[in-house]
């Protein structure tokens, strides 16, 4: 569905004429419409850590070089992050304090496990990763918008883009916005907006559980659990 069609499907409940065209109309109804939905489209982008949105960064060391750019499409680090080395068992350690990265910085710290933080559009990391040794971490992108052909990209632009989401929740999202920004009553609309976005959450994490092949057990054990076990 793209954007325009969520636009005139939020224009029946609204109260607007469906529009012939969205992202190139100057009226203003449409121009403010056009911009609820972006608004609505990175409020949910960002309001979960999408596994469509994942993406692995990947760090190669080279000795020396301590500051890595971000990721072109990066927006943030996911909720629980970390950042792996190849040459280590643990994780390298979190400094997200900028304060503290400073003071470590200042009095040449010896680390016992390279640590690392994020400022200026960079990664740092300290000390250097050594040359060949690789690091990754998880990040959210921000490309959200796909285009009826070429690369994704961050915003909505042509009328044939689409949200790479769900649309039903960008229209529920922009319904109550909408109404929201007009004083009007939208109890009901964003009630709707958070049920569908709470079971569409749930469904992306996907499955608790996942099982390969038999349990290893030996033959003679007995599962306790759920029987009653005698005293």
């Amino acid at each position: 569905m793209t954007v325009l069609s969520v636009a005139k499907q939020v224009c029946r409940v609204i109260g607007l004429s469906e529009p012939d065209i969205l992202a190139a109309s100057t009226e203003r109804q449409y121009v403010e419409l056009l911009g609820v939905l972006q608004e609505m489209a990175e409020r949910i982008a960002r309001g979960h850590d999408w596994q469509l949105f994942s993406r692995i960064e990947t760090i190669t060391g080279d000795g020396s070089t301590e500051d890595f750019d971000l990721p072109s499409d990066y927006d943030r680090m996911r909720v629980k992050s970390q950042v792996w080395s190849a040459s280590l068992e643990t994780p390298l350690t979190p400094i997200p304090d900028p304060d503290q990265w400073l003071g470590l910085d200042i009095q040449s710290f010896d680390f016992v496990i390279n640590a690392w933080s994020i400022y200026a559009g960079q990664i740092h990391i300290k000390p250097a990763l050594a040359t060949g040794v690789t690091a990754k971490y998880f990040y959210q992108s921000n490309l959200i918008v796909a285009p009826d052909t070429g690369s994704n990209k961050t915003a909505f632009d042509a009328d044939t883009d689409t949200f790479r989401l769900d649309e039903q929740l960008l229209k529920l999202g922009a319904i109550w916005r909408w109404k929201e920004s007009k004083g009007q009553p939208y109890a009901e609309e964003m009630a709707d907006y958070e049920e569908l976005k709470a079971r569409l959450v749930a469904r992306d994490r996907g499955s608790r559980r996942v099982k390969v092949g038999k349990v290893r057990m030996p033959i003679d054990a007995e599962t306790a659990y759920p029987q009653n076990v005698s005293p």
